[in-house]
């Protein structure tokens, strides 16, 4: 028991370094690995990625938060939602300096918050009755400044095929190869963000 508390102090103690060494700006994308399931094992392996999950830094009441959609698009104290990181691994994209405007942040913000207690959408559909963790940013930035943040892709010309069943589970029918959704990779990728901080010196994406 008295190891397992240590232990656990410890890896409060790096969350806290990590923390503190991420200097958060509103508009921040955070990608990072969740622990394993089939659905994570699933995302990561389609995409050949070690993105399994997306949230957007935001500020409530002068603090910094992350939005996110994990169960429900929900608002998450930043330092949970690094604690969530597989491996205490994640990679923060920021957004370029010409979208930093306080008009396009606060607009942003709101934007992001209107899909607030949406579900979690484990199909990775485009529509707005559940959402899913990178159509999140995507959807509120298009609102936003008109502009798609990163390209969307069909999931036939993903590397499905080791995960069919996986798929045919959360799609509870066939493996919908022509849908096309926006990954957190390709999020990542996206013209407007820039990768500002990696809690790894290896960049494993």
């Amino acid at each position: 028991m008295k190891k397992r508390i240590i232990t656990t102090i410890i890896f409060l103690i790096n969350i806290c370094v990590c923390s503190a060494d991420y200097k958060p700006s509103e508009g921040d994308v955070i990608f990072q690995p969740l622990t394993k399931m089939d659905l994570v094992i699933a995302i990561e392996g389609c995409t050949n990625s070690n993105y399994s999950h997306c949230g957007v830094v935001i500020k409530e009441n002068g603090e910094y938060v992350v939005i996110e959609s994990l169960g429900m698009v929900k608002i998450t104290p930043l330092r949970d939602f690094l604690a969530q990181s597989r491996d205490e691994y994640y990679d923060v994209f920021r957004l370029k300096k010409k979208y930093q405007t306080q008009e396009i942040l606060t607009k942003y913000r709101d934007n992001l918050k209107s899909y607030l207690f949406s579900p979690y959408d484990s199909r990775y559909r485009m529509d707005d009755l559940y959402i899913y963790c990178s159509e999140l940013p995507y959807k509120a930035f298009l609102k936003t400044t008109g502009e798609k943040m990163g390209k969307l892709q069909s999931l036939g010309t993903m590397n499905w095929k080791p995960y069919e069943e996986t798929i045919k589970k959360y799609e509870n029918g066939p493996v919908p190869h022509e849908r096309l959704m926006i990954s957190p990779i390709n999020l990542s990728k996206a013209s407007q963000l820039i990768k500002v901080y990696s809690s790894s010196n290896t960049t494993k994406p």
